[in-house]
């Protein structure tokens, strides 16, 4: 019976292979859904994705399950809840960015309809289809995640620099960067 072929990074753990298989690079259209990986991909900034997958479902218990009016509502009282909460990454900048970046979502969410609207316009509505061969040819950051970048800044958003916007943009299936020999990369194209 033939192994089946995963990106390299999945293979090492059993949350990376599980993560891999469902979710990294599915295209992701509902706002909620966009507004947790906004989150968890900020929260990720200086640590490993492993961390932050081990730790995703307190942060749904913490986060009101990524409620975003709820949690644009979060006052100092709330930041010192989450402050003291061991099953997040209790960093106060990650946290006050995460409220901020709430504020910032629905503010983008009125202007356009839906965050979902504004951040496929990026790649014009579709995902974009990279062929690499190998996982040493994937770069950081893309035009893209580069334009996503500013605009996010520019529009109030934290922990927003490129590089997070590309890991974002492969999560959330706006680019397709499973290698060409991934048995993912077929059934997402």
């Amino acid at each position: 019976m033939a192994q089946i072929q995963r990106c390299d990074w999945s293979v090492n753990h059993p949350i990376y292979i599980k993560y891999h298989d469902k979710e990294w690079g599915v295209p992701v259209h509902n706002d909620r859904k966009l507004f947790e990986m906004i989150v968890l991909d900020g929260a990720q900034a200086g640590l490993s994705w492993l961390t932050i997958l081990k730790k995703r479902e307190n942060y749904r218990k913490a986060f009101d399950n990524f409620d975003v009016k709820k949690v644009a509502g979060y006052n100092k009282g709330k930041i010192g809840q989450l402050l003291k909460n061991e099953g997040i990454v209790r960093n106060k900048l990650k946290i006050e960015s995460a409220i901020t970046n709430a504020k910032a979502f629905l503010n983008v969410k009125e202007e356009f309809g839906t965050f979902d609207k504004y951040i496929w316009g990026f790649v014009a509505g579709k995902t974009k289809l990279n062929s690499w061969k190998q996982m040493s040819e994937i770069p950081a950051t893309s035009p893209e995640s580069d334009a996503i970048s500013k605009d996010l800044k520019a529009r109030g958003f934290k922990f927003v620099g490129s590089t997070i916007c590309y890991a974002f943009m492969q999560a959330a299936g706006l680019v397709n960067d499973h290698t060409v020999d991934c048995f993912r990369y077929k059934e997402l194209t």
